[in-house]
């Protein structure tokens, strides 16, 4: 009773130093889509041992059913929808100080970039540490993959944010239609390496889709922002991407899975597919017509507390999840087969036995982002410290380039 009541008392503190004006739903529409990345990874991705090592598997290249599941976990489209809402309203703060778009898009990029050398540099010092303390070598590889999965999303926000001026631009003159030719462009392309004359196609061509396939939701958040988009709109594109989304499914027989699946040749997110844009317009829509009430909801301190806490450890939970997974995963193979850790991810028992391991899991990031989190903020260290870290994370990123 006593814990709860100081989670009331915290809670309602938290509600009670909120400003008036806070858009709630936006910020939970963040959290929610921020922490379907660790759930994703955590649900969706296993690790084996094979030859003494351990191995990246996946419960979706032999359990046919967790396709579904990754409709609702991979959620970038609302993830790429509030940076792009969030960015107008950023440079328009900026620019109300005084601050140019340029001067802007430096505090944006260190921001971004700040926690991301921070696991970089430990990182360049586990991986001989490691190998010290006789991990193998396939072993350590495997952690980096892991590691480097979810930061390249990180380069492409960043590229987005630099274009943010063109798709507020791009807004103004189209409103909410200006993410209608990202979506032909990736139509086309997608028409281009799956239809009969694919063979005849360049291999580089799938790559035409990364900028346009993850600016759609960027750019349907900046239109939102701007006014550009309202309920009416938001219906088209949460039926129309519906319809889209069954059609390609069912009569163009795209892969189910959202995410790549070991030993399928064809993959919708990497580069992304129509597919993911048909899924992104979904979600878009339905988070446009649940703003209202997702704010109601978020006006109960229970409920916005997690959001709070959640917002303010996003890039920990982002850049250090895989971290605290391949943790566990490592201390475990220390006695085996454990079932839902490091056991072939092949059966229903493996996803009640993985479902067990979340909390712990989530206690292991809790752990290390108390002490990642001062990566976030603005770093008080000297000269020798910041080129020693600076020097650490150039080395992994040399490192993660071979091994990926």
């Amino acid at each position: 009773m006593l814990v709860v009541h100081r989670l009331r008392r915290t809670a309602a503190q938290v509600a009670a130093g909120t400003p008036a004006d806070r858009d709630r739903a936006l910020d939970g529409l963040r959290a929610l889509a921020l922490l379907a990345v660790p759930l994703g990874h955590w649900m969706l991705g296993g690790l084996t041992p094979g030859g003494g090592v351990l191995h990246n598997t996946s419960p979706l290249a032999t359990l046919g059913f967790f396709a579904p599941l990754s409709w609702g976990l991979q959620l970038l489209g609302v993830f790429f929808l509030v940076g792009g809402y969030s960015s107008v309203r950023s440079l328009e703060r900026a620019r109300a100080r005084g601050v140019g778009t340029l001067g802007w898009l430096r505090g944006r990029s260190v921001r971004l970039l700040r926690p991301v050398l921070g696991v970089a540099a430990v990182w360049a010092a586990l991986i001989p540490l490691l190998g010290a303390l006789g991990v193998p070598q396939g072993t350590v590889r495997t952690g980096t993959v892991l590691v480097v999965q979810p930061l390249w999303y990180i380069g492409v926000y960043l590229g987005l944010t630099a274009l943010t001026p063109y798709c507020v631009a791009a807004g103004r003159r189209l409103g909410g239609w200006a993410a209608a030719p990202l979506l032909a462009v990736v139509a086309v392309v997608d028409l281009l390496r799956y239809g009969s004359w694919a063979e005849a196609m360049p291999s580089w061509l799938a790559l035409v889709n990364l900028v346009p396939g993850w600016m759609f939701g960027y750019q349907l958040g900046v239109c939102w922002a701007q006014g550009r988009i309202g309920r009416a709109g938001a219906r088209t594109l949460l039926l129309g991407g519906a319809a889209l989304f069954a059609v390609l499914l069912l009569l163009f027989h795209y892969p189910a899975s959202m995410v790549g699946v070991p030993g399928q040749e064809r993959t919708n997110s990497h580069p992304p597919s129509l597919l993911v844009l048909a899924l992104a317009a979904l979600q878009c829509g339905a988070a446009m017509l649940l703003r209202e009430r997702i704010a109601r909801l978020l006006r109960r301190p229970l409920l916005w507390l997690p959001v709070v806490v959640v917002n303010l450890s996003a890039m920990t939970i982002f850049c250090w999840h895989q971290t605290a997974m391949y943790s566990v995963a490592l201390t475990g193979s220390l006695l085996g087969g454990v079932p839902g850790l490091t056991t072939a991810p092949d059966s229903l028992g493996w996803a009640l036995a993985r479902l067990a391991w979340l909390p712990v899991f989530g206690l292991v990031l809790a752990v290390i982002g108390r002490y990642a989190r001062r990566f976030d903020g603005p770093w008080g260290w000297r000269g020798p410290l910041k080129a020693a870290a600076g020097a650490g994370a150039a080395l992994f990123a040399v490192y993660a380039l071979g091994v990926v």
